[in-house]
């Protein structure tokens, strides 16, 4: 056999691997989740964590730059070298695949987190009044606690470097209670592509080469503790959106600080009356009229934000993101961000608020 070829058959072979593996979220649970990938990613944050700048974007920056030269030279040359180059770019894609996987990507065939914490999936449209009428009234007690005024919005009053320490504080207190939940080994990082970010719609994202956490500095800051809490869950080898919407909402609220429950908060109450507004709009409109002004000014300013940035660019993205998230486990695609929902709202059946 040919050597180009080597790479290019190894990508089949993951391929049907990760087909097989799917069947067994037991083994990849207990060998990688809980085995190797604890070794990797802890790795990872302590050789890379205390760098002030991200090396995967910047590893990103060079790959691109790469990409683009290699492309330009093979330009005259394409139509007659066609099939090198094509098993060139297959066998780097295979070297990617590979190392995706293995630092981070299996974690997405994991056991679901509703069985390890023995969470119902579904719910009722009852169930769910009751935990948006709860929400409501702790949010509403936590905006007005802060800013004396019901109708004030938070302003949040630290830096994103003094959020990404404090964070810390909530998940070692979610940790007294499910030890799976610990976090060790900062690196979290202000992405140098944020203003890309801001553009394609995300908040933040995950380097699976570097086990960086990277988060947009550029958005709300009210609204900063929950995003960097989420970004630090899939740090911890949680894959799914909705899973680590969840995490990062229970650090959040676990959290000592009351900047950082409100974050949390009203986060999650955002999502339920989203899920209203699918649900029942006249329910939705009741519902609003309970929420303190100060609340939804946040919810405003939040909203001008990204309308400033919105175009064509973010919807293309989101449709990409969307078809990546459901060929690695996740059928809902982009709408498994506001699943977590389904977990919030059976968590708390059974526990106070």
């Amino acid at each position: 056999m040919k050597r180009s070829y080597i790479l290019p058959l190894f990508l089949l072979i993951q391929i049907v691997i990760l087909k097989i593996i799917q069947f067994f979220p037991e083994c990849i649970e207990r060998f990688y989740s809980n085995g190797l990938y604890v070794s990797v990613s802890k790795t990872l944050r302590i050789l890379l964590g205390k760098i002030p700048f991200s090396i995967g974007d910047c590893l990103y920056f060079i790959l691109i730059v790469l990409l683009v030269q290699w492309l330009w030279m093979k330009r005259q040359s394409w139509k007659l070298e066609w099939r090198s180059n094509f098993l060139s770019i297959l066998s780097v894609l295979s070297v990617f695949y590979f190392l995706f996987h293995i630092l981070w990507a299996l974690n997405y065939y994991r056991e679901p987190l509703f069985e390890k914490m023995t969470i119902e999936k579904d719910y009722t449209d009852a169930d769910l009044l009751a935990f948006t009428k709860k929400i409501i009234a702790k949010t509403n007690a936590i905006q007005s606690q802060i800013t004396k005024n019901d109708s004030t919005k938070v302003v949040f009053p630290y830096s994103q470097n003094q959020v990404f320490e404090m964070n810390r504080n909530g998940y070692k207190n979610l940790s007294r209670e499910y030890d799976f939940f610990t976090y060790s080994n900062l690196s979290i990082k202000k992405s140098l592509f944020s203003l890309p970010l801001t553009y394609m719609g995300f908040g933040g994202y995950l380097n699976p080469f570097t086990n960086e956490a990277q988060v947009n500095y550029l958005g709300p800051m009210y609204s900063f503790p929950m995003t960097t809490n989420h970004e630090m869950a899939h740090q911890m080898g949680y894959a799914s959106e909705s899973e680590c919407n969840f995490i990062g909402f229970l650090s959040s609220i676990k959290n000592d600080n009351l900047y950082f429950q409100y974050s949390g908060y009203s986060m999650a109450l955002r999502y339920c009356l989203g899920n209203w507004k699918v649900r029942n709009e006249k329910i939705l409109k009741q519902l609003l009229k309970t929420v303190n002004p100060g609340i939804l000014k946040n919810y405003k300013e939040s909203e001008d934000f990204w309308q400033d940035y919105q175009t064509p660019i973010e919807t293309g993205f989101h449709a990409i993101y969307d078809n990546f998230l459901k060929m690695n486990q996740q059928k809902d695609g982009m709408d498994s961000y506001s699943k977590f929902v389904n977990l919030m709202v059976n968590y708390y059946k059974v526990r106070p608020l």
